[in-house]
């Protein structure tokens, strides 16, 4: 990178070397598709932000920095997110559609909304949307 972008050069290597390690990974495949990409690159954004929440918790503004750069980078791979009103509306209807009522059939609501909103929306979100929705 001609134009010294140091935390672009960063994030790049790593999107570079989880692909490599998608691709290595489960029998060896000759490439990693879309879906095993998508899972590497949100992987990565997860660490970057559970690092920022430490580093922020422990006055650590330089490497704080540093990650959010690195994640904003990191982010320009990654599809739309979808708002959290979406996300309720979507997970309403299934929901509905799964029939559950209660707490205790969370269970089979999750694979579902996962699978539906995997990558399109944060797991943490969704879980908290659902036990939002059953109480």
């Amino acid at each position: 990178m001609r134009d010294k972008n140091e935390a672009g050069l960063r994030a790049l290597r790593a999107i570079k070397s989880a692909l490599i390690l998608a691709r290595t990974e489960k029998g060896g495949q000759d490439e990693v598709t879309d879906e095993q990409a998508i899972k590497a690159i949100q992987k990565l954004a997860k660490q970057r932000k559970e690092s920022i929440d430490i580093y922020k918790n422990q006055n650590r503004a330089d490497l704080q920095k540093t990650e959010e750069e690195e994640l904003a980078v990191i982010e320009k791979f990654l599809p739309q997110q979808l708002s959290e009103a979406d996300v309720r509306t979507a997970l309403k209807k299934i929901v509905e559609e799964s029939g559950v009522s209660n707490m205790a059939e969370i269970g089979k609501v999750m694979p579902l909304a996962m699978k539906e909103l995997g990558g399109q929306a944060d797991g943490k979100m969704i879980s908290a949307i659902i036990r939002e929705l059953l109480n």
